[in-house]
């Protein structure tokens, strides 16, 4: 079941300057794990050392927040399309 992820631009480096990347996962959790095997350094930075999502990254399934939804264990199905959006700070 691949899912399209849309990476942020400060994350492209980590996956050769891609701006969207398909990935397995049957939720956000297993998506992240599988980010990592394909693109080494992607779950540091978007987890904490307990594997929670970090507060500052978004994570959209189809333009839905996954707060709203059910987190790490949002649901992915094949066609799906996720966004990673790091929180930015104004001032």
């Amino acid at each position: 079941m691949a899912v399209k992820v849309l990476i942020p631009t400060p994350l492209q480096k980590l996956t050769g300057n891609l701006p969207e990347v398909e990935v397995e996962g049957r939720n956000i959790q297993e998506l992240v794990e599988n980010l990592e095997k394909k693109f080494p350094g992607m779950k540091e930075r978007l987890t904490d050392e307990k594997g929670k999502l970090r507060r500052f990254v978004n994570i959209y399934v189809n333009e839905e927040d996954i707060r709203f939804l059910q987190m790490e264990k949002t649901s992915l199905k094949d066609g799906d399309e996720v966004s990673i959006i790091p929180a930015i700070a104004g001032g």
